[in-house]
């Protein structure tokens, strides 16, 4: 009997051993699935990690600028006002904005510590530090350049070179951000490369027109819809 006992006693300890193991490793996985995205309360600059969901369509500025500030509340620095540097052309009787008027005065600074920009001049002169070393996005990782796989260095911006808004004789806006399917978008090269050694490649915020307005266009291009966002304040 007093084997059979140390038989049922061994047996019990070790389903007891493998239930708490279980447990422990279930409880861990819980805590790593519940921990907080990193926080950079500090940056007044990034690239979104994610387009929207519409390709370019954003509803307007104004979603634009939500998609910014959404992200940037993730990662703790939603107490400032964060703007989308997106232009607005002067179409359907509205009136065009130029991306570089709503950005604020500077300067910025990535989740790195990086600054990027000491001012609106700073910004779009060759002194800027937007590179592929220093985009990085909320949440603190690179956004891939043509060194990566999977490019995504194409940037919404419907801008020209000096942060200013197209004419209204061609859509360069996506419909001024309304528009998922045909139409077209100006974009920069965020990593400063292109498939040429010309000012146009090397622009980060005016390289080339998109190929249409929806995803999948903006990702066959070498994008993903991303955003440039600027705290304003």
């Amino acid at each position: 009997m007093n084997n059979a006992w140390e038989v049922w006693m061994r047996r019990e300890i070790k389903v007891a051993a493998l239930a708490m193991t279980t447990a422990a490793l279930a409880f861990t996985g819980g805590s790593q699935a519940q921990q907080p995205p990193p926080q950079f309360p500090d940056m007044t600059f990034f690239i979104t990690s994610v387009g929207g969901s519409q390709g370019a369509n954003f509803g307007g500025l104004e979603g634009a600028d939500r998609h910014c500030q959404a992200l940037a509340t993730k990662a703790g620095a939603g107490s400032k006002t964060w703007r989308a540097y997106l232009s607005t052309q002067a179409v359907g009787g509205a009136t065009a904005v130029n991306a570089k008027d709503r950005i604020g005065k500077g300067p910025w600074t990535n989740a790195k510590g990086v600054v990027i920009a000491t001012s609106v001049e700073d910004l779009h002169s060759p002194n800027n530090k937007i590179t592929a070393e220093t985009n990085v996005a909320e949440t603190g990782r690179l956004i891939p350049s043509r060194f990566y796989t999977v490019n995504q260095h194409d940037i919404l911006t419907g801008s020209q070179a000096d942060g200013t808004a197209f004419p209204p004789d061609k859509d360069m806006t996506c419909g001024n951000w309304t528009k998922s399917g045909e139409g077209n978008a100006m974009v920069g090269h965020a990593d400063r490369m292109g498939l040429r050694d010309d000012d146009a490649s090397k622009s980060w915020n005016a390289s080339h027109p998109s190929r249409a307005c929806d995803a999948a266009s903006l990702v066959a291009t070498g994008g993903a819809g991303l955003l440039y966002c600027f705290a304003a304040n």
